[in-house]
């Protein structure tokens, strides 16, 4: 059994909101968007806006969908919903730490965990997120 993720992939003018997980958690070090486990009976959706104001700060509206991937850890496994996202028009920009806002060259230089390989690689190549 899976425990499904919900992940705000917030872009705003050319940059992404990502944070450093912190030591004594699993994945300790690496880089991460908002996210969290989907409530019963929430959408993925609603689980990342949801997410992303509580960990950032930041009010966020989905705009699609990256596709999902199902990632095995040590510590569980995990179906990952990557959901494109964008700042709400009346929110502020200025996220709480460890958030901060990165271009799309320094996104790419950082770890992240490995069950986000597939999105880095799309945003690597510059695809936007698909409707779904």
């Amino acid at each position: 059994m899976s425990t499904p993720i919900a992940i705000a992939v917030v872009e705003h003018a050319g940059r992404y909101l990502i944070g450093q997980r912190p030591s004594g958690v699993p994945l300790a070090g690496l880089w991460e968007f908002p996210g969290g486990k989907i409530e019963r009976g929430e959408s993925p959706e609603a689980a990342a806006a949801r997410e992303c104001l509580e960990e950032a700060g930041i009010a966020v509206e989905a705009v699609g969908r990256y596709p999902e991937q199902l990632q095995e850890y040590a510590h569980g496994r995990v179906q990952l919903h990557f959901i494109a996202c964008r700042p709400a028009a009346s929110g502020t920009l200025s996220p709480r730490p460890p958030f901060c806002w990165v271009t799309r060259q320094e996104l790419l230089q950082l770890e992240f965990p490995a069950g986000n390989a597939g999105l880095l690689q799309l945003l690597r190549e510059e695809r936007t997120a698909t409707e779904g």
